[in-house]
Protein backbone atom coordinates (compact mmCIF):
# COMPACT_ATOMS: atom_id res chain seq x y z
CA UNK A 1 0.00 0.00 0.00
CA UNK A 2 1.15 3.64 -1.11
CA UNK A 3 2.77 5.02 2.49
CA UNK A 4 1.55 8.48 3.61
CA UNK A 5 2.98 11.53 1.36
CA UNK A 6 1.44 13.61 3.60
CA UNK A 7 2.35 16.05 6.50
CA UNK A 8 0.06 17.56 9.37
CA UNK A 9 2.19 20.79 8.27
CA UNK A 10 1.36 20.70 4.39
CA UNK A 11 -1.63 18.24 3.77
CA UNK A 12 -1.17 18.51 0.14
CA UNK A 13 -0.78 15.88 -2.04
CA UNK A 14 -1.09 14.93 -6.23
CA UNK A 15 -4.10 12.66 -6.30
CA UNK A 16 -3.10 10.59 -9.34
CA UNK A 17 0.86 10.51 -8.95
CA UNK A 18 0.49 9.48 -5.41
CA UNK A 19 -1.72 7.24 -5.44
CA UNK A 20 -0.73 5.83 -8.75
CA UNK A 21 -0.58 2.58 -7.62
CA UNK A 22 -3.98 2.76 -5.90
CA UNK A 23 -5.82 3.02 -9.17
CA UNK A 24 -6.18 -0.42 -10.69
CA UNK A 25 -7.51 -1.17 -7.08
CA UNK A 26 -10.07 1.63 -8.33
CA UNK A 27 -10.74 0.67 -11.81
CA UNK A 28 -11.41 -2.46 -10.41
CA UNK A 29 -14.56 -1.14 -8.11
CA UNK A 30 -15.53 1.16 -10.87
CA UNK A 31 -15.70 -1.29 -14.47
CA UNK A 32 -16.66 -4.77 -15.11
CA UNK A 33 -14.28 -5.23 -17.87
CA UNK A 34 -11.05 -2.84 -18.10
CA UNK A 35 -10.22 -3.99 -21.57
CA UNK A 36 -10.63 -1.71 -24.42
CA UNK A 37 -13.65 -1.81 -26.79
CA UNK A 38 -12.43 -1.71 -30.41
CA UNK A 39 -15.64 -1.95 -32.14
CA UNK A 40 -18.26 0.31 -33.50
CA UNK A 41 -19.45 4.05 -31.47
CA UNK A 42 -18.90 2.29 -28.24
CA UNK A 43 -14.96 2.70 -28.71
CA UNK A 44 -13.20 3.08 -25.31
CA UNK A 45 -9.29 2.78 -25.31
CA UNK A 46 -9.89 0.85 -21.94
CA UNK A 47 -8.10 1.27 -19.00
CA UNK A 48 -4.65 0.78 -18.74
CA UNK A 49 -2.63 3.02 -17.76
CA UNK A 50 1.19 4.18 -18.52
CA UNK A 51 4.37 3.42 -16.25
CA UNK A 52 4.76 6.16 -14.29
CA UNK A 53 8.16 7.77 -15.79
CA UNK A 54 9.62 10.94 -16.01
CA UNK A 55 7.10 12.38 -19.00
CA UNK A 56 3.97 11.14 -17.12
CA UNK A 57 5.06 12.76 -13.65
CA UNK A 58 5.28 16.02 -15.75
CA UNK A 59 1.91 15.20 -17.62
CA UNK A 60 -0.07 14.94 -13.79
CA UNK A 61 1.78 17.47 -11.78
CA UNK A 62 -0.82 19.41 -11.69
CA UNK A 63 -3.17 17.06 -10.07
CA UNK A 64 -2.66 18.25 -7.19
CA UNK A 65 -5.25 19.16 -4.12
CA UNK A 66 -4.87 20.56 -0.48
CA UNK A 67 -6.60 19.63 3.06
CA UNK A 68 -7.31 23.31 4.70
CA UNK A 69 -8.97 23.80 7.91
CA UNK A 70 -11.37 26.59 8.27
CA UNK A 71 -12.39 27.00 11.73
CA UNK A 72 -15.93 26.60 13.18
CA UNK A 73 -19.22 27.17 11.81
CA UNK A 74 -22.21 26.66 14.15
CA UNK A 75 -19.99 23.97 16.17
CA UNK A 76 -19.12 22.25 13.65
CA UNK A 77 -15.19 22.18 12.34
CA UNK A 78 -15.06 23.21 8.69
CA UNK A 79 -12.58 21.25 6.37
CA UNK A 80 -11.87 22.36 2.89
CA UNK A 81 -11.22 19.83 0.57
CA UNK A 82 -9.59 22.13 -2.32
CA UNK A 83 -9.43 20.70 -5.73
CA UNK A 84 -9.02 23.44 -7.82
CA UNK A 85 -5.67 24.25 -8.15
CA UNK A 86 -4.82 23.48 -11.13
CA UNK A 87 -4.60 27.71 -13.06
CA UNK A 88 -5.12 26.04 -16.38
CA UNK A 89 -8.78 24.68 -15.60
CA UNK A 90 -9.68 25.95 -11.32
CA UNK A 91 -12.16 22.71 -11.13
CA UNK A 92 -12.05 18.97 -10.39
CA UNK A 93 -12.62 18.31 -13.56
CA UNK A 94 -8.44 18.31 -13.78
CA UNK A 95 -8.54 14.85 -12.46
CA UNK A 96 -10.70 12.77 -14.96
CA UNK A 97 -9.70 14.26 -17.49
CA UNK A 98 -5.87 13.51 -16.79
CA UNK A 99 -7.07 10.01 -16.94
CA UNK A 100 -8.82 10.23 -19.44
CA UNK A 101 -6.24 11.32 -21.69
CA UNK A 102 -3.82 8.61 -19.99
CA UNK A 103 -5.77 6.10 -20.86
CA UNK A 104 -5.83 7.52 -24.73
CA UNK A 105 -1.94 7.73 -24.93
CA UNK A 106 -1.88 3.68 -23.75
CA UNK A 107 -4.56 2.86 -26.07
CA UNK A 108 -2.35 4.90 -28.96
CA UNK A 109 0.99 3.49 -27.70
CA UNK A 110 -0.03 -0.36 -27.67
CA UNK A 111 -2.37 -0.36 -30.73
CA UNK A 112 -1.01 2.93 -33.19
CA UNK A 113 -4.22 4.70 -33.84
CA UNK A 114 -5.51 7.92 -33.32
CA UNK A 115 -7.92 9.00 -30.75
CA UNK A 116 -10.82 11.73 -31.03
CA UNK A 117 -11.93 12.21 -27.25
CA UNK A 118 -15.58 13.89 -28.29
CA UNK A 119 -17.39 15.25 -24.99
CA UNK A 120 -20.62 17.45 -24.59
CA UNK A 121 -19.76 19.48 -21.83
CA UNK A 122 -21.18 23.11 -19.71
CA UNK A 123 -17.63 24.28 -19.97
CA UNK A 124 -15.23 22.45 -17.14
CA UNK A 125 -15.44 19.34 -18.31
CA UNK A 126 -14.74 20.59 -21.63
CA UNK A 127 -11.97 22.90 -20.64
CA UNK A 128 -10.17 20.45 -18.60
CA UNK A 129 -10.00 17.97 -21.76
CA UNK A 130 -8.71 20.57 -23.80
CA UNK A 131 -6.14 21.27 -20.75
CA UNK A 132 -5.09 17.53 -20.73
CA UNK A 133 -4.76 17.19 -24.28
CA UNK A 134 -2.30 19.89 -24.53
CA UNK A 135 -0.30 18.66 -21.34
CA UNK A 136 -0.08 15.83 -23.13
CA UNK A 137 1.43 17.12 -26.30
CA UNK A 138 3.54 19.61 -24.79
CA UNK A 139 4.87 16.75 -22.22
CA UNK A 140 5.80 14.31 -25.44
CA UNK A 141 3.06 11.61 -24.55
CA UNK A 142 1.70 12.05 -28.00
CA UNK A 143 2.18 14.55 -31.55
CA UNK A 144 -0.98 16.42 -31.89
CA UNK A 145 -2.43 14.40 -35.15
CA UNK A 146 -2.44 11.20 -32.88
CA UNK A 147 -4.59 12.69 -29.87
CA UNK A 148 -7.58 15.00 -30.78
CA UNK A 149 -10.55 16.77 -28.27
CA UNK A 150 -13.13 18.10 -29.83
CA UNK A 151 -15.90 19.60 -27.59
CA UNK A 152 -19.63 20.56 -28.02
CA UNK A 153 -20.71 23.36 -25.47
CA UNK A 154 -23.69 25.61 -24.89
CA UNK A 155 -23.13 28.76 -26.59
CA UNK A 156 -24.61 30.47 -23.28
CA UNK A 157 -21.54 29.35 -21.34
CA UNK A 158 -19.29 30.59 -24.15
CA UNK A 159 -18.09 33.09 -21.19
CA UNK A 160 -16.13 30.40 -19.54
CA UNK A 161 -14.21 28.96 -22.21
CA UNK A 162 -10.80 29.54 -21.77
CA UNK A 163 -7.99 30.38 -24.54
CA UNK A 164 -4.91 28.57 -25.04
CA UNK A 165 -2.46 26.97 -26.90
CA UNK A 166 -5.27 24.94 -28.56
CA UNK A 167 -6.81 27.83 -29.41
CA UNK A 168 -3.99 29.95 -30.60
CA UNK A 169 -1.81 28.34 -32.89
CA UNK A 170 -3.81 27.59 -36.36
CA UNK A 171 -2.90 23.95 -36.26
CA UNK A 172 -3.68 22.43 -33.32
CA UNK A 173 -6.85 24.67 -33.72
CA UNK A 174 -8.12 23.04 -36.49
CA UNK A 175 -7.44 19.64 -35.42
CA UNK A 176 -9.60 20.35 -31.48
CA UNK A 177 -12.30 22.39 -32.66
CA UNK A 178 -14.70 23.99 -30.30
CA UNK A 179 -18.23 24.18 -31.23
CA UNK A 180 -20.74 25.92 -29.49
CA UNK A 181 -24.33 24.86 -29.84
CA UNK A 182 -26.66 27.47 -30.43
CA UNK A 183 -30.22 25.75 -29.21
CA UNK A 184 -32.78 26.40 -26.58
CA UNK A 185 -31.92 24.25 -24.65
CA UNK A 186 -28.27 23.53 -23.18
CA UNK A 187 -28.31 20.04 -22.00
CA UNK A 188 -28.99 19.15 -25.52
CA UNK A 189 -25.95 18.85 -26.22
CA UNK A 190 -25.31 15.55 -24.75
CA UNK A 191 -27.97 14.37 -27.30
CA UNK A 192 -26.51 15.66 -30.19
CA UNK A 193 -22.95 14.91 -29.16
CA UNK A 194 -24.68 10.95 -28.96
CA UNK A 195 -26.04 11.34 -32.33
CA UNK A 196 -23.10 12.34 -33.69
CA UNK A 197 -20.76 9.68 -32.47
CA UNK A 198 -23.90 7.24 -33.43
CA UNK A 199 -24.46 8.12 -36.74
CA UNK A 200 -20.70 9.85 -38.09
CA UNK A 201 -18.24 8.15 -35.77
CA UNK A 202 -17.06 5.52 -38.27
CA UNK A 203 -16.01 8.37 -40.08
CA UNK A 204 -13.58 9.89 -38.08
CA UNK A 205 -9.65 9.41 -38.95
CA UNK A 206 -8.59 6.43 -36.12
CA UNK A 207 -11.03 5.99 -33.49
CA UNK A 208 -13.49 8.62 -32.33
CA UNK A 209 -14.36 8.04 -28.01
CA UNK A 210 -17.38 9.69 -26.89
CA UNK A 211 -16.03 10.13 -23.50
CA UNK A 212 -19.45 10.69 -20.91
CA UNK A 213 -19.52 7.54 -19.32
CA UNK A 214 -19.64 7.44 -15.79
CA UNK A 215 -16.80 5.22 -15.44
CA UNK A 216 -14.55 7.99 -17.16
CA UNK A 217 -14.95 10.11 -13.68
CA UNK A 218 -15.61 7.71 -10.77
CA UNK A 219 -12.03 6.40 -10.94
CA UNK A 220 -10.18 10.04 -10.96
CA UNK A 221 -12.67 11.18 -7.90
CA UNK A 222 -11.72 7.87 -6.06
CA UNK A 223 -8.31 9.67 -4.79
CA UNK A 224 -10.43 11.46 -2.89
CA UNK A 225 -10.84 9.11 -0.29
CA UNK A 226 -7.71 8.31 -0.40
CA UNK A 227 -6.31 11.67 0.21
CA UNK A 228 -8.67 11.84 3.55
CA UNK A 229 -7.27 8.99 4.71
CA UNK A 230 -4.02 10.12 4.70
CA UNK A 231 -4.60 13.50 5.65
CA UNK A 232 -7.09 13.36 8.34
CA UNK A 233 -8.51 9.48 8.67
CA UNK A 234 -12.20 9.78 10.12
CA UNK A 235 -11.97 8.89 13.38
CA UNK A 236 -14.19 8.80 16.48
CA UNK A 237 -16.19 12.33 15.58
CA UNK A 238 -18.69 11.72 12.34
CA UNK A 239 -18.32 13.40 9.07
CA UNK A 240 -20.62 15.30 6.61
CA UNK A 241 -19.32 16.13 3.07
CA UNK A 242 -20.55 18.74 1.12
CA UNK A 243 -20.27 19.00 -2.83
CA UNK A 244 -22.04 21.57 -5.03
CA UNK A 245 -23.42 18.69 -7.69
CA UNK A 246 -25.31 18.36 -10.89
CA UNK A 247 -24.81 14.86 -11.37
CA UNK A 248 -23.03 14.24 -8.31
CA UNK A 249 -20.10 12.53 -10.39
CA UNK A 250 -17.26 13.51 -7.67
CA UNK A 251 -19.22 12.40 -4.41
CA UNK A 252 -19.80 8.81 -6.13
CA UNK A 253 -16.29 8.87 -6.89
CA UNK A 254 -15.55 9.46 -3.19
CA UNK A 255 -17.73 6.85 -2.06
CA UNK A 256 -16.41 4.19 -4.90
CA UNK A 257 -13.13 5.00 -2.80
CA UNK A 258 -14.34 4.62 0.47
CA UNK A 259 -15.63 1.39 -0.34
CA UNK A 260 -12.03 0.26 -1.62
CA UNK A 261 -10.34 1.26 1.69
CA UNK A 262 -12.94 -0.74 3.41
CA UNK A 263 -12.54 -3.50 0.98
CA UNK A 264 -8.90 -3.42 2.22
CA UNK A 265 -9.78 -3.58 5.72
CA UNK A 266 -7.81 0.56 6.05
CA UNK A 267 -11.14 2.04 6.72
CA UNK A 268 -14.48 0.90 8.51
CA UNK A 269 -17.96 1.33 6.95
CA UNK A 270 -19.35 2.84 10.74
CA UNK A 271 -16.99 5.80 10.24
CA UNK A 272 -18.36 6.05 5.95
CA UNK A 273 -18.93 9.93 5.71
CA UNK A 274 -22.46 11.32 5.20
CA UNK A 275 -23.07 13.42 2.46
CA UNK A 276 -24.69 16.96 1.53
CA UNK A 277 -25.68 17.87 -1.79
CA UNK A 278 -25.97 20.75 -2.67
CA UNK A 279 -28.00 22.33 -5.68
CA UNK A 280 -29.40 25.49 -7.13
CA UNK A 281 -32.85 26.34 -8.28
CA UNK A 282 -31.97 25.71 -12.08
CA UNK A 283 -31.72 22.22 -11.57
CA UNK A 284 -32.65 20.99 -8.12
CA UNK A 285 -33.64 17.62 -9.36
CA UNK A 286 -31.24 15.89 -7.21
CA UNK A 287 -32.85 17.19 -3.99
CA UNK A 288 -35.95 16.50 -5.57
CA UNK A 289 -35.42 13.37 -5.94
CA UNK A 290 -33.73 12.46 -2.81
CA UNK A 291 -36.28 14.06 -1.00
CA UNK A 292 -39.91 13.02 -2.77
CA UNK A 293 -38.53 10.50 -5.03
CA UNK A 294 -39.24 12.33 -7.91
CA UNK A 295 -38.41 14.78 -10.25
CA UNK A 296 -41.35 16.96 -10.25
CA UNK A 297 -41.07 20.67 -9.81
CA UNK A 298 -44.02 20.69 -8.48
CA UNK A 299 -42.45 19.51 -5.11
CA UNK A 300 -40.82 22.73 -5.26
CA UNK A 301 -42.08 24.90 -2.32
CA UNK A 302 -43.91 27.82 -3.69
CA UNK A 303 -42.18 31.11 -3.33
CA UNK A 304 -44.35 34.46 -2.82
CA UNK A 305 -43.34 38.22 -3.20
CA UNK A 306 -41.66 39.38 0.04
CA UNK A 307 -42.70 43.29 -0.58
CA UNK A 308 -38.92 43.71 -0.60
CA UNK A 309 -38.32 42.93 -4.46
CA UNK A 310 -37.28 39.14 -3.73
CA UNK A 311 -39.35 35.76 -3.43
CA UNK A 312 -39.61 34.06 -0.12
CA UNK A 313 -40.75 30.69 1.30
CA UNK A 314 -40.22 29.23 4.93
CA UNK A 315 -41.96 26.05 4.53
CA UNK A 316 -38.94 23.81 3.27
CA UNK A 317 -35.79 24.54 4.91
CA UNK A 318 -34.28 22.22 2.12
CA UNK A 319 -34.81 25.17 -0.32
CA UNK A 320 -34.10 28.70 -0.46
CA UNK A 321 -35.86 31.37 2.02
CA UNK A 322 -35.44 34.04 -0.36
CA UNK A 323 -34.16 34.26 -4.24
CA UNK A 324 -34.63 37.09 -6.59
CA UNK A 325 -36.26 34.77 -9.33
CA UNK A 326 -37.34 31.40 -8.75
CA UNK A 327 -36.78 30.12 -11.73
CA UNK A 328 -32.98 31.71 -11.87
CA UNK A 329 -29.63 29.75 -13.04
CA UNK A 330 -27.29 30.79 -10.62
CA UNK A 331 -24.39 28.98 -13.05
CA UNK A 332 -25.28 27.28 -15.99
CA UNK A 333 -22.46 24.28 -15.42
CA UNK A 334 -25.08 22.80 -13.26
CA UNK A 335 -27.25 22.20 -16.03
CA UNK A 336 -28.34 18.20 -15.77
CA UNK A 337 -32.26 17.97 -15.29
CA UNK A 338 -33.48 13.97 -14.24
CA UNK A 339 -29.90 12.68 -13.71
CA UNK A 340 -29.24 8.89 -14.28
CA UNK A 341 -26.95 9.38 -11.22
CA UNK A 342 -29.76 10.02 -8.61
CA UNK A 343 -30.88 6.71 -7.47
CA UNK A 344 -27.56 5.77 -6.40
CA UNK A 345 -26.63 8.98 -4.36
CA UNK A 346 -30.27 8.08 -2.79
CA UNK A 347 -28.93 4.65 -1.96
CA UNK A 348 -25.58 6.17 -0.91
CA UNK A 349 -27.70 8.52 1.60
CA UNK A 350 -30.32 6.09 2.98
CA UNK A 351 -27.27 3.97 4.07
CA UNK A 352 -24.60 6.32 5.51
CA UNK A 353 -26.81 9.85 5.92
CA UNK A 354 -26.67 13.13 4.45
CA UNK A 355 -29.19 15.45 2.97
CA UNK A 356 -29.99 17.94 -0.16
CA UNK A 357 -30.26 21.85 -0.28
CA UNK A 358 -30.62 24.30 -2.86
CA UNK A 359 -29.49 27.88 -2.43
CA UNK A 360 -30.57 30.84 -4.10
CA UNK A 361 -27.69 33.70 -5.45
CA UNK A 362 -29.68 36.03 -3.56
CA UNK A 363 -28.50 33.39 -0.51
CA UNK A 364 -24.70 33.42 -2.31
CA UNK A 365 -24.66 37.15 -2.49
CA UNK A 366 -25.64 37.64 1.30
CA UNK A 367 -22.89 35.11 2.66
CA UNK A 368 -20.04 36.40 0.53
CA UNK A 369 -18.41 38.33 2.55
CA UNK A 370 -18.25 35.98 5.56
CA UNK A 371 -16.98 32.93 2.73
CA UNK A 372 -14.03 35.36 1.63
CA UNK A 373 -13.34 35.64 5.23
CA UNK A 374 -13.77 32.38 5.67
CA UNK A 375 -11.59 30.94 2.35
CA UNK A 376 -8.78 33.69 2.43
CA UNK A 377 -6.31 31.62 4.23
CA UNK A 378 -6.88 28.47 2.70
CA UNK A 379 -5.25 30.00 -0.76
CA UNK A 380 -8.80 29.74 -2.33
CA UNK A 381 -9.42 33.45 -2.17
CA UNK A 382 -12.26 34.51 -3.78
CA UNK A 383 -12.74 38.17 -6.00
CA UNK A 384 -13.45 41.21 -3.58
CA UNK A 385 -15.97 41.97 -6.68
CA UNK A 386 -18.55 39.18 -7.22
CA UNK A 387 -19.57 40.10 -10.42
CA UNK A 388 -16.26 38.65 -10.96
CA UNK A 389 -16.61 35.66 -9.89
CA UNK A 390 -17.51 33.02 -13.49
CA UNK A 391 -17.21 29.35 -11.38
CA UNK A 392 -19.72 29.19 -8.39
CA UNK A 393 -19.43 25.95 -7.31
CA UNK A 394 -17.78 26.62 -4.33
CA UNK A 395 -19.48 29.63 -2.89
CA UNK A 396 -23.02 27.72 -3.53
CA UNK A 397 -21.52 24.50 -1.88
CA UNK A 398 -20.00 27.03 0.97
CA UNK A 399 -23.45 28.78 1.32
CA UNK A 400 -25.56 25.38 1.02
CA UNK A 401 -23.42 24.17 4.34
CA UNK A 402 -23.67 27.49 6.33
CA UNK A 403 -27.50 27.34 5.41
CA UNK A 404 -27.80 23.34 6.27
CA UNK A 405 -26.26 24.63 10.02
CA UNK A 406 -27.98 27.08 10.56
CA UNK A 407 -31.59 25.32 9.93
CA UNK A 408 -30.78 21.99 11.81
CA UNK A 409 -30.15 20.00 8.60
CA UNK A 410 -26.85 18.85 9.56
CA UNK A 411 -26.13 16.44 13.10
CA UNK A 412 -24.58 18.11 16.40
CA UNK A 413 -21.28 16.89 16.37
CA UNK A 414 -20.32 16.29 12.99
CA UNK A 415 -17.08 17.65 11.63
CA UNK A 416 -17.78 19.12 8.08
CA UNK A 417 -15.69 18.56 4.70
CA UNK A 418 -16.68 21.03 1.68
CA UNK A 419 -15.33 19.62 -1.59
CA UNK A 420 -13.97 22.88 -3.54
CA UNK A 421 -15.09 21.44 -6.52
CA UNK A 422 -14.36 24.59 -8.61
CA UNK A 423 -13.61 28.29 -8.16
CA UNK A 424 -12.53 30.64 -10.86
CA UNK A 425 -12.89 34.68 -11.48
CA UNK A 426 -12.62 36.60 -14.97
CA UNK A 427 -8.74 37.25 -13.89
CA UNK A 428 -7.84 33.72 -13.43
CA UNK A 429 -8.27 33.03 -17.65
CA UNK A 430 -7.97 34.61 -20.98
CA UNK A 431 -11.20 34.75 -22.77
CA UNK A 432 -11.30 31.97 -25.57
CA UNK A 433 -11.23 33.92 -28.98
CA UNK A 434 -14.54 34.37 -30.97
CA UNK A 435 -12.79 33.05 -33.77
CA UNK A 436 -11.87 29.40 -31.92
CA UNK A 437 -15.04 28.88 -31.97
CA UNK A 438 -17.56 27.18 -34.70
CA UNK A 439 -22.05 27.57 -33.86
CA UNK A 440 -23.63 24.73 -34.50
CA UNK A 441 -27.39 23.74 -34.31
CA UNK A 442 -27.66 20.34 -35.48
CA UNK A 443 -25.86 16.51 -35.78
CA UNK A 444 -24.87 17.43 -39.45
CA UNK A 445 -23.49 21.17 -38.27
CA UNK A 446 -21.12 18.61 -36.20
CA UNK A 447 -20.27 16.64 -38.38
CA UNK A 448 -19.36 19.63 -40.62
CA UNK A 449 -17.52 20.59 -38.38
CA UNK A 450 -15.36 17.70 -37.18
CA UNK A 451 -15.33 15.90 -41.05
CA UNK A 452 -14.99 18.32 -43.30
CA UNK A 453 -13.13 21.27 -41.24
Amino acid sequence: MTQSVLTPATRHANLLVDFYDRLPRSIAACVDDPSPVREGAAFSPGFLLPELDGPMREFLSVATAAWQPMGQYGGHALTLLDLTRNPGTGTTKTFASLLIVARAVEYIRRYGEPVTIFSPTSANKGTALRDAVLRAIETGLVEPEQLRVVILAPASCAAKLRSSRLSADPGLRALNPLLLYTGQEPEDVKAIGRAFADKHGGEVDGRLWYSLDLANYLVADTARAFFEHEADPVGDTPRLHAHAVSSAFGMLGYHRGRAVLEDDGLASPATRPATLLVQHLGTPDMVLSLRHDSFDRSHLPAFQPDGRGLYAQSADPRFPQVTYDPHEVLDPTFYTHRPATSPAMNDLIGRFGGDGIVVSLAECVERYPHLRELLAPTGCALPADLRTLREWSLVMAMTGVLNAVDRGLVEEGRDIVVHGSGSYGVADYTLLEQEATIPVASVEDVAEAVLRP
